[in-house]
């Protein structure tokens, strides 16, 4: 387990995971607070969550979530029949997948995973771009687990912003968890790294506030 993946283990993350609820909180180093919606990721996937689900039915399965948290769209995704896997460092979130019959691993993304190369889609939503702090070298490694013509869905900040940041969890009660790595990336920042990637954008969605993007993993000839 790394660093990063050591902050979520049984911080102000878990617990909130485990309620069901929040607040809850990204603290950065200079003050600033990104609000985490805990609510939202515990309840049945609604609002923007059709449009990702939509576009995972049109998929070759099965479909990976990265970062799943609680699992709302690994589960619904099963409900559509759609093949589908968790990935994430928290145990409370893992559990909280599987009660919900889901399939879940508790593992960083950057660890060996179940059939890397042959995903037809990954997910990397509600923020979990930030993952470990480099956009551009998470889209890669999502790359790596996609097959030949695998589709990555990706959500992005609302706005143009593309910045590394060092953050903390923090509840309710003031008390945070451990510094890690973190990032912000809009649509741009992202298609840009995509791009560096080996994967080409197929198109870009807004939805309840929410903006998402798609690329396809696109071999070249040798």
């Amino acid at each position: 387990m790394t660093v990063a993946a050591e902050a979520w283990v049984d911080d102000p993350f878990a617990e909130a995971v485990r309620a069901g609820r929040g607040p809850l909180w990204l603290r950065g180093e200079g003050g600033q607070r990104i609000p985490l919606d805990v609510e939202r990721w515990c309840a049945p996937a609604a609002g923007a969550d059709h449009g990702l689900l939509l576009r995972c039915t049109l998929l070759a399965a099965p479909v990976v979530d990265l970062g799943c948290g609680p699992g709302r769209l690994v589960a619904a995704l099963l409900g559509l029949g759609v093949p589908a896997m968790g990935v994430d460092v928290t145990g409370a979130a893992v559990d909280r997948t599987r009660s919900l019959g889901g399939p879940a691993l508790r593992r960083s993304v950057f660890d060996r995973l179940p059939a890397e190369g042959r995903w037809g889609g990954a997910l990397l939503a509600d923020g979990n771009l930030g993952i470990g702090g480099d956009p551009g070298l998470l889209l890669g490694r999502s790359a790596e687990l996609l097959a030949p013509g695998g589709v990555l869905l990706v959500e992005v900040e609302p706005g143009e912003i593309d910045e590394r940041i060092t953050v903390r969890v923090e509840g309710a009660d003031g008390r945070v968890g451990p510094p890690f790595a973190w990032a912000r990336s809009g649509a741009a920042a992202t298609a840009r790294r995509a791009g560096q990637a080996g994967l080409v954008e197929t198109e870009r969605w807004s939805s309840h506030g929410r903006r998402f993007l798609a690329f396809r993993k696109v071999v070249r000839p040798r």
